[in-house]
């Protein structure tokens, strides 16, 4: 029973012990932070911070698909941008678009040659498709990038 007399089907602290169920999908939890922004039925558009933002959220939910639709978006809004191209290139490697991967990787690399990881990505990318002889020097790369030299373990 609650204190207005109405018995709520909890006991007395368990609204705090609610287990969550999987919880909420991401995609559904960033677009009901705004539900009220501009009023009842208001219509309103994500701003690009808010894009990234729940792009994020999917890809940490392994919902790459979904990350890399809004990421595409964000890339091509801002192209000069690293890291939606990076994020989006991940997006692509995990949902096993590798061809959209490795798209994404080397234009990253072509306009920022010493962008460790994205020759790490590449490196990877090529050896998922089997193109093992191809990937090698993007991989001796990376290494070098990182501070590994060959033959040290």
């Amino acid at each position: 029973m609650t204190t207005n007399g109405f018995d709520n089907g909890f006991d007395n602290g368990s609204v705090n012990e609610y287990p969550a169920y999987d919880g909420v999908a991401p995609d559904r939890w960033a677009s009901a932070l705004h539900l009220f922004d501009n009023g009842a039925g208001g219509p309103r558009e994500e701003s690009a911070l808010e894009r990234w933002e729940r792009a994020l959220l999917l890809f940490d939910a392994k919902d790459y698909i979904g990350a890399a639709r809004l990421l595409a978006d964000l890339v091509e809004e801002a192209p000069e941008q690293t890291g939606p191209r990076l994020l989006l290139a991940r997006s692509y490697y995990h949902s096993a678009q590798l061809r959209r991967a490795e798209e994404q990787l080397r234009r990253i690399i072509d306009r920022d040659p010493v962008e460790h990881y994205a020759h790490l990505m590449l490196g990877r990318t090529l050896e998922r498709q089997g193109r093992h002889e191809e990937a090698a020097p993007w991989l001796r790369m990376a290494a070098a990038f990182s501070g590994e030299l060959p033959g040290e373990d």
